[in-house]
């Protein structure tokens, strides 16, 4: 197709767009203008008992914690948590692995922006009950649980791109396939381009860095 024809059809392309935008605004402001006192009146009503009830369940998250990443020190206190709040992320950690320090940076990012939701870590070595129980090998793994059951986990780095220098919206959207925290991106296409450009660096470092390439495990 030639670069005029192809022009042509973008024009007409946008054209339409525009002309489908313009009739939804003017649907709309038709709507309103059919609208009396009492019907705008009752908008508004609805809408205040809205932020009123939205503003009611911020408190009660604030109330169980949320908003905070916090380090619970025993088996118990994940418990407690769990049956508390609807959702939960937790960061199993230990204090030697570098990556579990990455990670915190992170998390303590989403949980201020995600009140829904409850963040905690917990250090897998003061937990062996519960670390045996789901299985937990590798450091960092990061659990999902809603209504005290796990439904999901990231074990190390691998759907973070492993590199070390993922972005937090990486992060954000791999929490938010398990639907354990609210989303308004695409679910079904990860920020991957701010992904390759970290990993570039991330080969870079790795040349220097080795060391930290890799992730903790346990020690049976």
């Amino acid at each position: 197709m030639a670069a005029g024809g192809q022009q042509d059809m973008i024009n007409r392309m946008v054209a339409g767009a525009v002309e489908a935008m313009e009739a939804s605004v003017d649907a709309e402001l038709e709507k309103l203008d059919k609208m009396d006192e009492d019907d705008l009146e009752a908008i508004r009503e609805r809408r205040l008992k809205q932020m009123q009830k939205a503003q009611e369940k911020k408190q009660e998250y604030k109330n169980l914690g949320h908003g905070t990443y916090d380090t619970i020190t025993n088996e118990k206190e994940y418990f407690e948590i769990s049956k508390k709040s609807d959702r939960v992320v937790c960061l199993f950690y230990i204090d030697t692995s570098f990556r579990c320090k990455i990670v915190d940076k992170h998390l303590a990012q989403l949980c201020e922006k995600h009140y829904e939701t409850r963040f905690i870590r917990l250090n897998a070595e003061k937990a062996p009950f519960l670390t045996e129980r789901l299985k937990i090998k590798v450091m960092p793994t990061i659990l999902m649980a809603k209504d005290s059951t796990v439904i999901d986990r990231i074990v190390g780095f691998g759907d973070l791109g492993n590199s070390d220098n993922f972005p937090t919206s990486l992060l954000e959207w791999r929490i938010a396939q398990s639907k354990c925290i609210h989303y308004s991106g695409d679910l079904s296409r990860p920020p991957v381009e701010e992904v390759k450009e970290k990993k570039m660096v991330k080969i870079q470092r790795n040349l220097r860095q080795e060391e930290f390439s890799s992730d903790s495990e346990l020690d049976d």
